[in-house]
């Protein structure tokens, strides 16, 4: 009997690169695209195949799941403010992806999850591009034998279209705020964005300030690898795909400083590179916590409980079906 997966948000600029690659690995799950104006989706359903539309408010999610007739996996890639997604996947056994939430958003969650353990998986995906990240970072520190420093920096390019809610965020300034959490010298702290701005050299010998945001991947570097100083930082520039003079790319700077199994100090770069842009990235992210849910990596589907990218996800086959979509994954050593 093949799943069904709604997506929240489904044809928007992250919805449909999400249903589009998990349409690509396979042909025989239903994917309904919800949204408030669902007749936005009815090109792509029928690109798709297999799919539909369906009217979504997320203040009125039952009534949405009950014309469904039965959700395996619901993917939240939308702003939830109330949580009536997760609320709503809890109550009824679904499966649940959000990938929206900071990392001052989840504690209502975990305090949820250790009195109620969820029958179905919740994974935390509020991570830099859905978690792909992350996941490349893991990889990498297990080269180490202990780590001091993570420092990441994300380059959105203006010509990218990576959808009206984060562009929204990014215009108004909202993700930069006075609540961005970084860890420095061991210890935990919210900081003001403006005032903790980074200088990072990217492609080309540039120079670009980078702003601290807490997501996910701030915490989550911090507890696999304990490093003393972990931060992710929001750049703006020109990508490497328009400088080329080509279409707008999406790059990501992982900086690692530690000693390897070897005994060497290291300062180490890893380059995350999609050509297709951040949205196609994000969808990657998201797409490899739906297979392993979902068990169509070929194993069990996962069991109920709240999952990270880290604990849900094998690094290698997740960076397996990157490369297989085109993301480029370089690492160098820095001075």
């Amino acid at each position: 009997m093949s799943s069904r997966v709604l997506i929240a948000g489904g044809y928007g600029v992250i919805g449909s690169s999400i249903a589009r690659h998990l349409r690509k690995i396979n042909k025989d799950i239903e994917i309904v695209l919800g949204g408030r104006n669902p007749e936005k989706g009815e090109a792509l359903a029928r690109q798709l195949g297999g799919a539909r539309t369906a009217y979504l408010d997320v203040y009125d999610i039952e009534r949405t799941l009950s014309g469904l007739g039965g959700v395996d996996l619901i993917v939240a890639a939308l702003q939830d403010p109330a949580d009536t997604l997760l609320h709503a996947a809890y109550a009824h056994h679904i499966a649940h992806i959000g990938i929206t939430k900071l990392a001052g958003d989840v504690a209502p969650l975990t305090f949820a999850a250790l009195q109620s353990p969820p029958k179905r998986p919740i994974v935390l995906l509020g991570h830099s591009d859905g978690g792909v990240n992350m996941l490349v970072a893991q990889r990498a520190s297990k080269d180490f034998r202990s780590i001091a420093s993570i420092a990441v920096a994300s380059v959105y390019d203006p010509l990218d279209p990576i959808g009206p809610m984060n562009a929204s965020d990014f215009e108004n300034n909202e993700v930069l705020s006075d609540r961005a959490l970084l860890r420095r010298g061991g210890k935990w702290e919210w900081v003001n964005a403006d005032s903790h701005v980074r200088q990072v050299h990217i492609a080309d010998d540039r120079i670009v300030d980078g702003y601290p945001v807490s997501l996910l991947d701030v915490p989550s570097l911090a507890g696999i690898t304990n490093a003393s100083d972990v931060r992710w930082d929001y750049v703006q520039s020109e990508s490497n795909g328009t400088r080329a003079g080509g279409r707008a790319s999406h790059e990501v700077y992982i900086d690692m400083e530690g000693v390897l199994h070897s005994g060497e100090e290291v300062k180490r770069r890893i380059v995350v590179s999609d050509s297709n842009g951040q949205a196609h990235l994000t969808g990657l992210g998201v797409l490899v916590s739906i297979e392993r849910i979902l068990g169509l990596d070929g194993k069990p589907p996962a069991e109920g409980a709240v999952y990270l990218p880290e604990t849900l996800v094998s690094t290698d086959a997740a960076i397996e079906r990157f490369t297989d979509f085109g993301v480029r994954i370089e690492q160098m050593e820095r001075r």
